[in-house]
């Protein structure tokens, strides 16, 4: 596989969406709606503790960026033959295989709590799915 012929027939429209869908599925899986209320409990947090924590547009522009790096990576892996299946295949991959054992074995070793572990881990998964349908079903 040549790199530059992968990068220059990349389809950036796809990966942009791609990163600002991961917004979505945050805003909804981090959001009271799912599992915001027992994130915020296992991590000990208070909507008063949060406020005290960074400015949120430096962290919503830092997580833009990784979600904008981890789709420009993902559809670096799937080239452009890929299609809406082995963009799915590879989200899941990505996510189950790399991300969350990457995860377990954090929580393991940190002795976390395995609920924030199940709920990262759930997040990752939808969020590489829906990444790995747009980059490899936009064509």
């Amino acid at each position: 596989m040549d790199l530059a012929h992968v990068i220059s027939n990349l389809n950036y429209w796809a990966v942009l969406v791609a990163s600002l869908s991961t917004f979505v599925v945050g805003s909804l899986w981090y959001s009271p709606v799912l599992f915001g209320n027992k994130w915020m409990e296992l991590n000990g947090f208070t909507e008063e503790k949060l406020k005290e924590g960074l400015p949120m547009p430096v962290i919503f522009g830092s997580s833009f960026i990784a979600s904008l790096l981890a789709a420009f990576a993902l559809a670096l892996f799937l080239g452009s033959s890929a299609d809406l299946g082995m963009g799915l295949f590879a989200g899941f991959v990505i996510a189950v295989f790399w991300i969350s054992t990457s995860r377990l074995n954090n929580i393991l070793f940190e002795q976390g709590k395995p609920g924030l572990f199940l709920i990262h881990a759930g997040y990752d998964l939808v969020s590489y799915l829906i990444m790995g349908a747009i980059i490899g079903g936009w064509h």
